[in-house]
C-alpha cells in the first residue's frame, strides 16, 4: 500500500471544547488507485490530506506513506517525502510571484531532480497554459493560477497526488481537462490520486469513493 491510515484520531481545541474530526479512521490506497473523498464542510477532509502529506501528525494511530511511519520520519524525512513522493494541490496556489508561468511549472521538478521538458510542455498544452508561459502570476486570473499550481505539482510525476477541490476555481470544461490529466498520470505512471471533492459527477470518474462523517470513513 502506498498510503495507509490505521486507527487515526485527530482533534482540535474549539470554543466548545475538544473537536475530534478523525476518530479511528482507516484508509488504504494502493499505487495506481484513484479515490474520491467526500463529506460535509468541516468534516475533516482537509485535515486528512494534511496528515497524509505529513504536514500535521495524528494524535493517535499510524499514517504510513510508502511504508514509512510519518510520525517517526522526523521533519526532514517528511519534507523529503513531500519533495519526491507526494504532489500537493491545495486551495492556496502558492505560486512564486517573481517567476513566469513556465518557471513556476518546472520549479518543483527541478528541485526534485526530475525536470522533464517534454512532460512539462505536454502539461502546459493539456492545461491550456501555452499562451500564458511568459506571464507572471499577478497577470493571471484565479482559475489560471490554479491550473499553473496543478501543472507544477504534476510536473514532478509524484507517486501520490493529494488534491483538495482542485477544480473549485475552474469552469466545468477546464475542470474536466484537469481531471483528465490527473487520471492519465495515475494510469501512465502508477501514481495514486486522493481527491477531495463536493462534485458527485467528478467523484464518479475516480475508481472508488469514501465519505467522511463523524470522524470515520465509510
Amino acid at each position: 500500500m502506498l498510503l495507509q491510515f490505521e486507527g487515526v484520531t485527530k482533534g482540535f481545541a474549539s470554543g466548545d471544547g475538544a473537536l475530534r474530526v478523525l476518530d479511528g479512521a482507516d484508509l488504504a490506497l494502493a499505487a495506481g488507485e484513484t479515490l474520491a473523498l467526500t463529506g460535509e464542510s468541516g468534516s475533516g477532509k482537509s485535515t486528512l490530506l494534511h496528515l497524509a502529506a505529513g504536514l500535521d501528525l495524528a494524535d493517535e494511530g499510524t499514517v504510513r506513506l510508502d511504508g514509512t511511519d510519518l510520525a517517526a520520519a522526523g521533519d526532514a524525512g517528511r519534507a523529503a517525502l513531500r519533495r519526491g513522493t507526494v504532489g500537493l494541490v491545495f486551495q492556496q496556489f502558492n505560486l512564486i510571484p517573481s517567476l513566469t508561468v513556465a518557471e513556476n511549472l518546472s520549479f518543483q521538478a527541478r528541485l526534485a531532480g526530475r525536470h522533464d521538458p517534454a512532460w512539462t510542455a505536454a502539461l502546459a498544452r493539456d492545461l491550456g497554459l501555452e499562451p500564458l508561459l511568459r506571464r507572471y502570476p499577478e497577470q493571471l486570473s484565479g482559475g489560471q493560477q490554479q491550473r499553473v499550481a496543478i501543472g507544477r505539482t504534476l510536473a514532478v510525476r509524484p507517486r501520490l497526488v493529494l488534491a483538495d477541490e482542485p477544480t473549485g476555481n475552474l469552469d466545468e470544461a477546464t475542470g474536466d481537462a484537469v481531471i483528465d490529466v490527473m487520471l492519465r498520470l495515475a494510469s501512465g505512471t502508477g501514481a495514486a490520486l486522493l481527491m477531495v471533492t463536493h462534485s458527485t459527477r467528478l467523484a464518479d470518474r475516480l475508481g472508488r469513493r469514501l465519505h467522511l462523517s463523524g470522524g470515520r470513513l465509510r
